[in-house]
């Protein structure tokens, strides 16, 4: 198999990135804050933390996704990629909504998307050397 839904779920990881963007930029304009506050009202400061969190989180998935299909396989690191982004969409759900406590099960689904995606790249590594 090919690279090319690795690739694609790549550009899908980043397009939802500029999505966070978007709603970020969006709620700093309906309330008002003026760059570069980062704080203001409440829904700006959970759509900020939603953009910022998954910046944070695509530090390591994206490395991993590359490093699970290279040494592992690209369909089941496409595949993770896929849990990993709706994850993501899940974690916004939660924390956009007036509960953000519900932001839990989204982060753990990224969360364990991206270690199952190392693991997956240890374990190919190793494979391989053997």
């Amino acid at each position: 198999m090919t690279l090319h839904y690795v690739a694609l779920v790549s550009v899908l990881i980043l397009a939802q990135y500029i999505y966070f963007i978007a709603l970020a930029g969006q709620a700093r304009g309906k309330e008002g804050v003026k760059a570069p506050a980062m704080t203001g009202g409440v829904r700006f400061e959970r759509a900020l933390r939603v953009q910022l969190n998954t910046l944070e989180q695509m530090v390591l998935a994206l490395p991993a996704l590359w490093l699970c299909a290279t040494f592992f396989r690209p369909d089941v690191a496409a595949g993770l990629g896929v849990v990993y982004l709706i994850g993501r969409f899940l974690y916004a759900r939660g924390y956009l909504s007036d509960e953000p406590s519900r932001r839990g099960p989204g982060m753990l689904i990224t969360g364990l998307a991206s270690v199952v995606m190392l693991l997956l790249t240890v374990f190919g590594v190793i494979r391989d050397l053997l």
